[in-house]
């Protein structure tokens, strides 16, 4: 359940994190969007600090999930920190597109793998980057020479400041969803240029709200060949009806006609069906009461015949079949080898069903 509560601690670390009272290093942030950015265009970056270059006249289309009607236009990279483990790198990278939004990337690499399949994660609203730094974590998604590729979606963690908390990410749903996507093909692009990933093998997980943004990127994004997808959002009006997440006192806006008609065209309902080139699996768990059962039921019946349907009764079951880094046993098995001419491999089902339970994994 969203509380406010959670919304205030965003933005009081927001504030901290912008005095420079972190721990880790901190990085510059530019001022807030202004108002036009709802507009589908972004304001001209502020003049770059001291080893940052800043792009300039950045325009984004909010109405389209494909970069290629906008001309976002990266900075260069910036190495926050690097940690070396035996079985690990992990390296922090600060990557931007976006006046006022710095992206803290985690790039987590196998040893000893020179080129190897990379998997990015993105869990859902209002998840925070701490299972990144968590060496535990990087050694299960590293585990059998995959890399991990994580970061937080738009008005999420440290990407929500400087915002009214009256705006948040259901709220600002077309801006959440549409520049998170926009982020993933922005991100492969930074991997593709990095030239150390084995590109023709790329998966993503997804949980809850990072599930939809994930069925969005591949839509629009062919490098994205395997899909882990658990609770996906969707199915928008019986979600803003029935989500837990969703405030009672805010949901009448969210019902409302006009803010469902902005949310339609990037409902996953309408992209599930152009997955047919990818190896998609979808598992829902029964108690998640942020996705109404009504809403897992028709996302199901979206999916093409080929994708994995699995359903668990409860956050128990699912923790039980997958804990221990189990969970990304599937999307691992999917990218194993290359896809052959003409398609990929048979989606062929895990000894052992996967996981949910987040911070566990």
């Amino acid at each position: 359940m969203r509380l406010l509560w959670g919304r205030g601690l965003q933005l009081f670390a927001a504030f901290f994190l912008l005095l420079g009272v972190n721990a880790r290093i901190v990085f510059a942030q530019q001022p807030s969007p202004s108002s036009n950015v709802k507009e589908n265009q972004a304001p001209i970056a502020a003049a770059p600090g001291p080893g940052t270059a800043v792009s300039v006249a950045s325009h984004e289309d909010w109405s389209s999930l494909s970069i290629a009607s906008s001309d976002l236009h990266a900075a260069d990279p910036f190495l926050g920190e690097k940690d070396e483990a035996p079985e690990f790198t992990r390296e922090l990278i600060q990557v931007k597109w976006r006046a006022g939004d710095p992206i803290d990337l985690y790039v987590i690499r196998p040893r000893g793998v020179e080129k190897p399949p990379a998997i990015l994660y993105l869990y859902s609203y209002p998840s925070e980057t701490e299972r990144f730094q968590d060496d535990g974590f990087c050694r299960r998604v590293t585990k059998d020479g995959f890399a991990a590729i994580g970061f937080v979606s738009a008005l999420t963690g440290h990407r929500y400041h400087m915002r009214p908390m009256r705006e948040w990410f259901v709220s600002e749903l077309q801006e959440a969803l549409v520049t998170s996507t926009h982020d993933v093909q922005m991100i492969l692009n930074y991997l593709s240029e990095r030239g150390d990933f084995d590109m023709n093998r790329i998966g993503m997980f997804g949980e809850g709200s990072g599930a939809t943004i994930a069925i969005l990127a591949a839509a629009v994004d062919k490098r994205i060949k395997a899909l882990d997808l658990l609770d996906p959002w969707g199915d928008w009006p019986i979600w803003m009806a029935k989500s837990s997440l969703v405030p009672e006192q805010e949901r009448p806006n969210y019902v409302k006609p006009e803010f469902l008609k902005q949310a339609e065209p990037f409902d996953p309902l309408r992209w599930l069906p152009h997955l047919e080139s990818r190896q998609v699996r979808i598992q829902h768990v029964s108690d998640d009461t942020i996705t109404p059962q009504v809403s897992k039921r028709a996302i199901e019946a979206a999916a093409l015949p080929s994708v994995q349907i699995v359903r668990y009764d409860d956050t128990r079951a699912l923790f039980d079949a997958s804990s221990g880094g189990r969970l990304f046993l599937w999307i691992k098995e999917q990218l194993r080898t290359p896809a052959p001419p003409g398609g990929l491999k048979a989606n062929v089902a895990p000894a052992i069903p996967q996981t949910k339970n987040v911070e566990e994994q």
